[in-house]
């Protein structure tokens, strides 16, 4: 078993807290496993041992994810403390930091810090307000666009780096262009689409009724890549879809960053605000614990067996899928998307929008992918002419030029 590095985590410093209660969040259950509090945050004698650690245990550049719940709850003043011991502890690393968040407590204070230490937001936003407040409600059933689209344009004007995520529903997919077109004109250049999928909790035996059924995610995935291609000037994107982006990498023989389309998953830890270390953020279960940070060191426990056992979870597929020419592409998706619905019988969920989407895009991308590989091999010979010495970091350079 190869030795995984420590190159990232994720941190929930919150714990399940959030000051929104939408439909679909599989994450206020969450509350259950710490029952003991009503009200779940981080403290300074945790925080400053998670980071020495990671510090310690990582190699010279590591990203610090922090994810919620709602992460803002903790107020400024806890991310000016990260700030601080990042800097006590580093040693002169490269050090990332991105926040997960849903917009809600953000304001030009914080806007002047994300900007000012390079921090990457990813907000969540489902698009216009009749969609994204559809199941995006306060705890007592308020909308939050109003405030969310409003902080997001203040991110955007004030330089922050932003990228939107939206989750895809029953009700969201079937406006996939009026949602690709707004964020566009909110002036948003990287957008991730997530498929939300959930088992009804009055019937285990079903998906939820706002999960996202596999014909619509494939029609969404198919109308999302002509919308993404039809922006192309002069064949360079003018947008970033994340599940595209990664995608492409599956098709000129360079591993996935997006941990969906790896053949095994386990390359990252979660961190809840106690301390306490699971798997996955999908799977923050008993069974799936890891361990403390106070009891352990965070790099042992992502090369421990049962970190091990999980990650091989995912490449436990049905016969179908070892025989299919597009596993090499998908790897059979999230692990959490087989086991949420039981009448999918172990398959993929998306196996059926999988494959309506290559039949739609698989010729494209391939002609993309022997593009890309031409590319680099008329730089290299030109490199190599030239005798110049160096790096040359190829595929963000195609992203950028394509």
């Amino acid at each position: 078993m190869i030795k995984k590095q420590l190159n990232s985590v994720l941190i929930k410093p919150s714990g399940p807290d959030c000051n929104l209660g939408c439909t679909y969040c599989f994450y206020l259950e969450k509350a259950g496993l710490y029952h003991q509090q009503k009200v779940h945050r981080m403290d300074e004698e945790t925080l400053e041992m998670l980071i020495r650690q990671v510090m310690e245990q990582s190699g010279p550049e590591v990203s610090f994810g922090w994810q919620g719940g709602e992460p803002t709850l903790m107020g400024l003043d806890f991310f000016r403390k990260v700030i601080e011991l990042q800097q006590k502890y580093g040693n002169g690393k490269t050090v990332g930091n991105g926040l997960q968040t849903n917009g809600l407590l953000l304001n030009e204070e914080w806007a002047e810090f994300l900007k000012e230490y390079n921090w990457l937001v990813g907000l969540s936003l489902d698009g216009p307000q009749h969609i994204h407040d559809h199941y995006r409600l306060t705890p007592n059933g308020k909308p939050s666009w109003e405030i969310v689209s409003k902080n997001a344009k203040m991110l955007l004007d004030k330089g922050v780096a932003t990228n939107v995520l939206s989750c895809l529903t029953d009700n969201s997919a079937d406006h996939i262009e009026e949602i690709y077109n707004y964020h566009k004109e909110m002036g948003f250049d990287f957008m991730q689409f997530i498929p939300i999928v959930e088992t009804d909790k009055e019937n285990p035996r079903a998906a939820a009724s706002f999960s996202l059924s596999p014909e619509k995610y494939g029609e969404v995935l198919c109308k999302l890549w002509d919308l993404w291609i039809n922006d192309f000037q002069n064949g360079i994107p003018t947008t970033s879809v994340r599940h595209f982006d990664s995608l492409f990498h599956t098709y000129v023989g360079i591993p996935a960053p997006e941990c969906t389309l790896q053949k095994e998953c386990g390359v990252y830890t979660v961190i809840e605000h106690n301390g306490d270390v699971y798997a996955c953020d999908f799977f923050v279960e008993p069974q799936w614990k890891l361990g403390n940070i106070k009891q352990g060191r965070i790099i042992n426990m992502l090369n421990s067996k049962k970190q091990h056992q999980f990650g091989c979870m995912k490449a436990k597929l049905p016969r179908k899928c070892k025989s299919c020419s597009y596993l090499k592409h998908c790897f059979g998706g999230c692990t959490k998307d087989r086991i949420k619905d039981p009448m999918d019988n172990g398959m993929p969920r998306f196996c059926t929008s999988y494959k309506m989407f290559f039949a739609h895009a698989h010729t494209q991308l391939q002609e993309m992918g022997r593009n890309w590989i031409a590319q680099q091999m008329q730089m290299q010979k030109e490199m190599e002419a030239q005798q110049s010495g160096g790096t040359y970091n190829a595929f963000n350079d195609f992203v950028k030029k394509s």
